[in-house]
């Protein structure tokens, strides 16, 4: 399928591994030129070679922490002009409503509220003028089911998801397309270091928290990173022109709910 992207200019944030790797991939097999961002240098630059290598398309890094003004400051710069944004960024550490303060809640704010509220502000505009954008942004299943050990994150993603819920109403007639991309288990570095804490923790083996893990999965196994940026790709797509605002899972089933 022609995603009718080719050409296109997209900033993936977090994109050196994981689910963000997995769209900025997707993305550029539909020959969408690419600016990647992520905290690290090494990983970064080796999945922009990559991706050069196998596609052929124009890729800029920027080693930046987009939670910090300077940060944001030297991607906006190199993102400018860009028709697609994917938000992405990793969550707050796990814990108990009793071991948070304030600081870690405006940490938690910045990193994946805030920092993504920014650079939509910074580079819807342009898309607006233009009459054509795609904007994305990963959040995850906690915001439709929230994760107890997880509340510094359940709290951020839904208040950015209340963001993008109006906003995206706002700018729609204008021809850019705004929504979430919600995902529950994948195979990423993240979710093998979880299961492989957890598998300590219990005095077991990784393979068999994980294979415990998936009984709670209907397809029974966690989701990839091709799969992921697949459907980022899709909703980027010139398809995607009449879905507005919408939360969409993808997690296997595990979200158990008729609506």
């Amino acid at each position: 399928m022609d995603l009718g992207i080719k050409g296109k200019r997209a900033l993936v944030c977090a994109s050196s591994k994981g689910l963000g790797l997995g769209c900025a991939r997707a993305l550029a097999e539909a020959g969408v030129d690419l600016v990647m961002n992520a905290r690290g240098v090494e990983a970064l630059e080796a999945a922009a070679a990559d991706i050069r290598t196998d596609f052929g398309v124009e890729v800029v890094t920027v080693a930046a922490d987009v939670t910090t003004e300077a940060g944001r400051a030297r991607l906006l710069e190199a993102a400018e002009g860009v028709d697609i944004l994917v938000n992405n960024a990793g969550g707050p550490p796990p814990g108990m409503w009793t071991d948070w303060d304030r600081e870690d809640f405006i940490q938690a704010l910045d990193a994946n509220m805030l920092a993504p509220i920014a650079l939509i502000k910074a580079l819807v505009p342009a898309m607006m003028e233009r009459g054509w954008g795609r904007v994305v942004n990963i959040t995850s299943v906690s915001v439709k089911s929230p994760i107890g050990v997880l509340g510094l994150s359940n709290s951020a993603r839904a208040g950015l998801t209340g963001y993008v819920a109006g906003t995206s109403r706002q700018i729609a007639d204008q021809g850019v397309v705004m929504n979430n991309l919600l995902p529950g288990f994948h195979a990423t570095d993240r979710m093998v270091g979880m299961d492989r804490t957890q598998a300590e923790a219990a005095g077991t083996t990784p393979d068999e928290i994980r294979a415990d893990r998936s009984k709670s999965i209907p397809v029974g196994r966690y989701g990839t990173t091709e799969e992921f940026g697949a459907t980022c790709a899709f909703m980027c797509s010139q398809f995607a022109g009449f879905m507005i605002g919408q939360n969409i899972l993808l997690d296997g089933g595990q979200f158990n709910s008729t609506m």
